[in-house]
């Protein structure tokens, strides 16, 4: 059986960047080989859709078309006040961003295993189940 991922926002973002075309490709290999066991957060779709107006300078109705692609490929799951709230105690233990915490706790009450992210500490373990892997490291 597979892992279960958690993909952060920037893995999205190179998915449709032309400018980093190793790791446009390596992110949509991941969403590829993951395609049955990945997820992502409103949280993520939120962010991208910031980035995709503020940085792509796409419209809204491009936006709106690429979070539909998004959502045939990726399970978008939402987050309580519960995921919140464990996301606070996460943040502190940790001494992580808020909205990082957000999304580890959000993958964490999704039972994944790997949270594929850039930003975040390579290979740090978070409560003995997640693990943080940025995919490009080999590559920087």
């Amino acid at each position: 059986m597979q892992d279960k991922v958690f993909l952060d926002t920037n893995i999205l973002i190179y998915c449709y960047s032309v400018d980093e075309k190793n790791k446009r490709k390596k992110a949509l290999d991941l969403i590829d080989k993951y395609s049955e066991d990945s997820l992502i957060s409103t949280q993520v779709i939120n962010e991208l859709s910031n980035v995709l107006f503020k940085k792509f300078m796409l419209t809204s109705i491009e936006i709106e078309n690429t979070i539909l692609e998004i959502d045939n490929y990726i399970d978008i799951v939402n987050f309580t006040l519960t995921t919140q709230i464990k996301a606070l105690k996460i943040k502190d233990k940790y001494k992580l961003q808020f909205y990082d915490s957000l999304i580890i706790a959000t993958a964490i009450e999704n039972k994944c295993t790997i949270l594929y992210s850039e930003d975040m500490q390579n290979g740090l373990v978070i409560e003995n189940v997640l693990t943080i892997v940025n995919p490009f490291k080999n590559q920087e």
